[in-house]
């Protein structure tokens, strides 16, 4: 930063210089007004500190071609000759401060000190003005976040939460029904934070059995348990100087939830079956579509990592409560799904639109995605209307038009097969989740998915700890 001394009395000059000089700072130097004005057009300068006596142009003259030159540089005037009236007036022109020889070093440095506090903070205030501004056209645009969409108000307050968070580094906790978007909204904060180009890393906790999570938070050492044939860096160790995304935090064990703590209080861990304690710079984001503090009342949930995560709560709307957005998610999942597929765009017919906006999706977001992809792929004509989408306002799939009346069994199979697409999509494709949410063991609901034709390859991370289900 660039200070410009304005000083006849080369003695007091060269003093100021040196104490500006052990403060870091760049130190242009002039005798008289109009060299001060050369210095003034040719480089950026923060400060002009001129005296008020000088032959030629005084201070208040040097004052008022500083600010009409280059409003934004702050003046310091130094007099002999100072009153009342002289400090009134150089305030009034533009002065940031008024000082009066004799003056020590000491009382030089404090009132440049000022000034640059001054400066640092004006810069701050208008770079995060800059930065809302940019912020508020972008969403005002686009109607959408990263890759959350939608322009209802829920939507736009929650972008307005992102966009605040993303600036700090506490924990923050998603709250939302399953389907509605927490890891998009989850990664749209890392995006927008200091630490957007480190790594962001997620672990779904509802899908890990609690011996195989804790070697996936924390890895392991070779050795450790069977199966340990080398050692294994955990996910916080991934996630260094950059973001954790613990998605289903409330379905942690307690023996898990220790740990957890420890980390979130102390920022460090040791592997499993390791000795070395590793430290770690991470900023941790967790999920749950539970009642956290509820399961805190029942004992199910440690109340201090309630506390240690429930710094900045942010509540998820369900799709249901942002009805504006259907249509805007539909069209956009269209042209992917499309696109996808190497069909053409498929176009929604007015009884569709009117279907998909009175239907009360319980999937959310992740329910709307999985019925236009299944009327995509089984789309006979070039365009979608309301029977070709499988749902009706009670979330059942409608029995196709026309032809005998269904047997009991018939509806049965189909009132089942709905049921399991719908617990699917709940579970975000978690087969040991959705059999849960369904009542049925996982064995059972493998051979319903295989008889009904709804068995697909799955990332093998959502099944760990499956296998272990009572059959």
């Amino acid at each position: 930063m660039k200070i410009l001394l304005v000083e006849d009395n080369e003695t007091l000059r060269e003093g100021m210089a040196q104490v500006l000089a052990k403060m870091d700072l760049e130190v242009l130097q002039a005798a008289d007004g109009q060299t001060a004005l050369h210095h003034l057009a040719g480089d950026n300068v923060a400060i002009v500190v001129t005296d008020y006596r000088m032959a030629g142009m005084d201070g208040l003259e040097v004052l008022q071609q500083v600010k009409k030159a280059a409003p934004a540089t702050e003046v310091l005037l130094i007099t002999a000759y100072g009153s009342i009236d002289l400090a009134v007036r150089a305030m009034q022109l533009g002065a940031a401060d008024f000082i009066a020889k004799p003056f020590s070093h000491e009382e030089f440095r404090l009132r440049i000190g000022r000034i640059l506090d001054r400066i640092a903070r004006e810069e701050k205030l208008s770079r995060l003005h800059d930065e809302n501004s940019y912020l508020r056209q972008e969403l005002e645009a686009a109607g959408k976040f990263g890759q959350l969409i939608g322009e209802s108000p829920q939507m736009q307050e929650l972008y307005r939460a992102i966009a605040k968070v993303a600036r700090s580094d506490s924990s923050v906790i998603l709250y939302g029904e399953s389907g509605t978007g927490k890891e998009l909204a989850a990664h749209a904060i890392h995006k927008s934070s200091s630490r957007a180009q480190h790594p962001f890393i997620r672990v779904h906790c509802g899908a890990l059995a609690e011996g195989v999570l804790e070697s996936e938070l924390f890895g392991h050492e070779k050795g450790s348990f069977t199966g340990a044939v080398r050692r294994k860096r955990g996910r916080f160790e991934l996630a260094h100087t950059g973001t954790i995304f613990l998605d289903e935090i409330g379905d942690i064990t307690p023996g898990t939830q220790i740990k957890l703590l420890r980390v979130l209080q102390e920022r460090e861990f040791e592997r499993v079956g390791g000795e070395q304690t590793l430290t770690v710079d991470v900023r941790v984001i967790a999920a749950t579509h539970r009642d956290l503090l509820g399961l805190v009342e029942q004992g199910k949930f440690r109340r201090d990592l309630y506390y240690r995560l429930h710094i900045i709560p942010i509540q998820l709307p369900p799709l249901r409560e942002r009805g504006e957005d259907i249509l805007l998610l539909a069209h956009h999942f269209l042209q992917r799904i499309c696109a996808e597929l190497g069909r053409p765009l498929l176009p929604l017919t007015p009884a569709a639109e009117a279907a998909l906006r009175q239907y009360s999706w319980p999937g959310n977001v992740r329910e709307l995605e999985n019925v236009l992809e299944r009327a995509v792929v089984l789309a006979e004509r070039e365009l979608l209307d309301a029977r070709d989408l499988p749902l009706t306002s009670a979330g059942v799939t409608p029995p196709p038009a026309g032809g005998e009346a269904e047997t009991l069994d018939e509806m049965l199979e189909r009132m089942e097969k709905a049921a399991i697409e719908r617990a699917m999509a709940q579970a975000n494709g978690v087969k040991m989740e959705a059999a849960r949410r369904l009542g049925i063991k996982t064995s059972a609901l493998y051979y319903k998915l295989e008889k009904y034709g709804l068995m697909r390859e799955e990332d093998p991370a959502h099944d760990s700890g499956s296998a272990a289900d009572p059959v």
